[in-house]
């Protein structure tokens, strides 16, 4: 039985992925700061403490695998400059704790495949021309941080083969960018943000969860990857179909003003109001393929309707 070691397995993703893997038979270890409170039927858990950079370095011993998902959230608080440090160091930190541990002790790790974001790449140009993988890192806080997150898990050991997934907006059921669009569409109201033109590069999570373990299974492929759906979708549309699944015509589209939005965001309402069409020709150019590849197939799927 090969053996996971997960990092940032306790959130949305590192959970489903977890369930995926231990239905495929593979051990599962989630590397966390509470281990004895995690109890996800079929998977261990082992401490760690990416601040004061300690790690169970028997877990990592343990592992022919690790997928390194730990990173603070991007849109989850203003983005101060004490929470901009937060992201940035959540995920370097968490990078060299494990690099370390991997060069100061024997193990049989085989391959780490790291969590990356779409947020390498700036707003589309106009006509626009879906990101590749070669596109250079646009020099904004997220394109920085995400070179940096790069480059914080590039092995020195030639034996560990590195596969990053730049990944784009995660749809799924529970948790996540879709909560966020539910809210206002619980009460009737379909929140269109700024123009609604914007288009968001999304996947959904089983696809994303598949797409680690191809990566995983796949000793072909390393370097990076864009993680997205093959259909991008706009703010407006997805809103609106999201609001027709759970209201059918009982809702009212309602725009919310950029200038309402950076003034409840402040910076990070970039994000949620940039356009970015991204690629994910390079990831089925390895034989992935997609279960949702629609944003019509991913709602039917999340909401059952």
């Amino acid at each position: 039985m090969h053996t996971v070691l997960i990092t940032g397995g306790t959130g949305l993703v590192g959970r489903r992925l977890s369930e995926l893997l231990i239905t495929r038979g593979y051990r599962v270890i989630i590397l966390t700061r509470a281990a004895k409170k995690e109890k996800l039927r079929g998977t261990e858990y082992a401490e760690w403490d990416v601040k004061k950079q300690t790690i169970d370095i028997a877990a990592v011993q343990s592992a022919d695998c690790i997928i390194h998902l730990a990173g603070a959230g991007v849109v989850e608080k203003r983005w101060t400059a004490g929470y901009k440090k937060e992201i940035l160091s959540s995920r370097t930190e968490s990078s060299k704790l494990l690099l370390r541990t991997l060069q100061d002790h024997p193990n049989s790790v085989k391959a780490i495949i790291s969590a990356s974001a779409i947020g390498w790449y700036g707003p589309d140009k106009i006509p626009a021309v879906p990101f590749t993988e070669t596109a250079k890192a646009f020099d904004d806080f997220l394109g920085q941080t995400c070179v940096a997150w790069e480059a914080s898990i590039s092995s020195r050991n030639n034996s560990i083969r590195v596969c990053r997934l730049r990944t784009g907006i995660v749809l799924g059921k529970t948790g996540g960018a879709l909560a966020e669009f539910l809210k206002p569409i619980r009460f009737g109201i379909a929140a269109i943000l700024g123009t609604g033109k914007q288009v968001i590069s999304w996947i959904h999570i089983d696809d994303l969860c598949r797409m680690y373990i191809h990566a995983m299974e796949n000793e072909a492929l390393h370097g990076s990857y864009n993680s997205v759906a093959p259909v991008p979708v706009s703010n407006k549309e997805l809103t609106m179909m999201l609001a027709e699944k759970i209201k059918g015509r009982f809702f009212i589209p309602m725009h919310v003003p950029s200038f309402v939005l950076k003034m409840i965001m402040g910076e990070s309402s970039i994000e949620v109001l940039k356009s970015c069409t991204v690629s994910c020709d390079k990831i089925k150019s390895t034989g992935f393929t997609f279960l949702f590849p629609s944003p019509e197939a991913a709602l039917k799927e999340i909401t059952g309707k």
